[in-house]
């Protein structure tokens, strides 16, 4: 078959084979072998006989999506379907994301001597020039560029999912853009959005609803109640299982995700490309329970004794956690505070009996509307200095920080103890929120079976960025708060790590 008769999805799977090498992994250098249903999608784009106006991938993470970007801009940058004088574009929502389609379409580029003679690459732009008809590529994100000014034959949306919400500025003026071509193309591939508001399932939504001829769609989705473990559910969201997507890999995180309640949603969302919130339970109830036996003040007075703090509004409820660990268990201790004044209406705004509390000396309300910190910081003094504990450090959040610890150093308390603030973030808490939920399913710790600890346990949700990485948040502004899960994350941390003293742990520095 000749060129002239093949059609034009035969040439662009022709070129990325014969052209594009792998740009990275263990088969870098290799002839590209695009998959089977690369090649259908490939083919319902550019054989359709209505025009494909608007293409939709949406396929579990791992499985090449990225690298069928750049092979697909490059075959209109200098491949079969490169227009005279056009202009394409390819948009992520952040820089980093950005990059890589531009990168890995450099990667392959840099690798043939053929489409280094036809292209010019500019780094600096994120750009890349095909020289055969002057066609510009130019890589966009959200925080970065938008795509106003630009008029692109060709988009390209890399991670649409990632959007919240609708719609946004960036995507609006990507795809407005396009107006002055007859026939321009869109192409959306990414894995699912959480939910069913956020523009890339309102995109595949509508394209189901709609049918239309000129709109394309590719779903690759697990059943949304399968078992994690059912191996014929991973096919269904990762076509790529077995040959460029590790199924050990894939097992091994669903595993971990069977284990562990708090990383279920964001595996049903990336690894099976199902639509569902990343906010879930952070610790499953029957877990907390397990680890709710007594702690022994002795273990304190003989160990090194690290202390969470995460401070509230002054007239809201602050919990401080001291853990330590006597090689055995991570011995717990939970203190709660909030003020007298206003705790009956706080008690029924929250759902939640403060003032039983009180009165059974579960929590200490001073007098007063607002909390005092020197009263707190004497409080917490005197009580420990009644047992004989002494603490090595305290990890806090930046918030209010700096009036509790002048209070401290007012009352004497804790003068000597290294200061380590955390940041609140999911590049710090992720860490911490993994090594507690591993110390939780090792039965490591005893919580005391306090209640503002089991309250905060029992509706702290696992929040979850694209990246993966998870942090607590509450489930809604008035409700049973999460103080001391946040304060028991950032103390026990030192004790799983068996960290002493700041130098063991930057991260506060970059979260």
């Amino acid at each position: 078959m000749t060129a002239q008769t093949l059609s034009d999805a035969e040439r662009v799977i022709k070129f990325v084979e014969i052209y594009c090498l792998t740009p990275e992994g263990a088969q870098v250098g290799q002839p590209l072998k695009l998959a089977d249903f690369q090649k259908r999608f490939i083919q319902d784009i550019y054989d359709n006989p209505a025009t494909t106006r608007r293409a939709i991938m949406s396929i579990a993470r791992k499985n090449g999506k990225s690298a069928l970007i750049a092979c697909l801009l490059l075959a209109h940058i200098c491949g079969p379907m490169r227009v005279k004088n056009s202009q394409i574009v390819s948009g992520a929502q952040s820089r980093d994301q950005a990059a890589l389609v531009f990168e890995l379409a450099s990667k392959i580029i840099n690798q043939n001597p053929a489409l280094q003679q036809i292209t010019r690459i500019i780094p600096s732009q994120k750009s890349i020039i095909g020289l055969k008809d002057n066609v510009t590529y130019k890589a966009l994100s959200a925080d970065g560029s938008t795509a106003h000014g630009l008029s692109p034959v060709l988009a390209i949306l890399d991670e649409s999912g990632q959007v919240k919400g609708p719609s946004n500025g960036f995507l609006d003026a990507v795809m407005t853009s396009q107006g002055a071509h007859a026939n321009p193309l869109q192409i959306f591939i990414s894995t699912q959005a959480p939910t069913d508001a956020d523009f890339f399932s309102v995109l595949i939504d509508d394209a189901i609803m709609a049918d239309d001829p000129k709109t394309v769609l590719h779903l690759y989705q697990s059943d949304q109640d399968c078992d994690l473990m059912d191996k014929e559910q991973w096919d269904k969201a990762n076509p790529a299982l077995g040959l460029f997507r590790s199924e050990s890999d894939l097992e091994e995180q669903l595993k971990q995700a069977a284990r562990l309640p708090s990383m279920e949603a964001m595996s049903r969302n990336l690894l099976l490309n199902q639509r569902v919130s990343l906010e879930r339970l952070a610790f499953a109830p029957t877990i907390v329970k397990d680890n709710n036996g007594e702690s022994d003040w002795a273990a304190f007075r003989a160990n090194t004794v690290h202390m969470g703090l995460d401070l509230s509004r002054i007239n809201d409820l602050t919990a401080a956690v001291i853990c330590c660990d006597d090689g055995e268990h991570i011995h717990t201790k939970t203190f709660a505070f909030t003020p007298l004044g206003g705790i009956s209406e706080r008690s029924r705004r929250d759902k939640v009996p403060y003032d039983t509390w009180a009165d059974q000396d579960v929590l200490f309300a001073p007098p007063g509307d607002t909390l005092d910190y020197e009263m707190i910081a004497s409080w917490l003094m005197a009580t420990l200095d009644a047992e004989g504990v002494q603490i090595a450090t305290i990890h806090f959040d930046r918030w209010r920080a700096r009036e509790f610890f002048a209070a401290c150093d007012r009352v004497g308390f804790a003068t000597l103890a290294e200061r380590n603030e955390i940041g609140q973030g999911y590049q710090s808490m992720s860490p911490r929120l993994e090594a507690l939920e591993t110390a939780l399913l090792k039965r490591q710790l005893l919580l005391d079976n306090h209640p503002v600890m089991n309250m905060g346990m029992s509706n702290a949700l696992a929040a979850v960025d694209p990246a993966g990485n998870r942090k607590l948040v509450k489930p809604k502004e008035n409700g049973p708060k999460i103080d001391a899960a946040v304060a028991l994350l950032m103390a026990a941390y030192p004790c799983i790590n068996k960290e002493e003293g700041i130098g063991a742990d930057i991260s506060h520095w970059i979260g």
